[in-house]
């Protein structure tokens, strides 16, 4: 049998970790699409944001129950998803 060397154990245990996040940032980018493209429309079409529906999305409502679920999801999906790109950056870079 072939021993490996330190460097050789180190780098595979690193491109291990390495397919691992890109696995999980795949998974979580795939989510968070889905998460973004279920949550409803705040308002009626696009120019409503510039005419008369702009206090409806800069508004101080509160989102509850399904929405407040997917929001929240958003968030989390997304700081997951930024916290792994940097993870992967800096794997790649060492």
């Amino acid at each position: 049998m072939l021993e490996l060397g330190v460097e050789e154990t180190v780098d595979r245990r690193a491109m291990k970790l390495y397919d691992t996040l890109l696995i999980a940032e795949l998974i979580i980018s795939v989510l968070l699409i889905i998460v973004v493209a279920m949550q409803p429309t705040k308002t009626n079409n696009a120019a409503s944001a510039f005419t008369g529906g702009a206090e409806q999305l800069f508004g101080k409502q509160k989102a509850r129950g399904f929405e407040a679920v997917l929001q929240r999801a958003t968030v989390v999906l997304g700081i997951l998803f930024f916290a792994l790109a940097l993870a992967l950056a800096y794997i790649a870079i060492h």
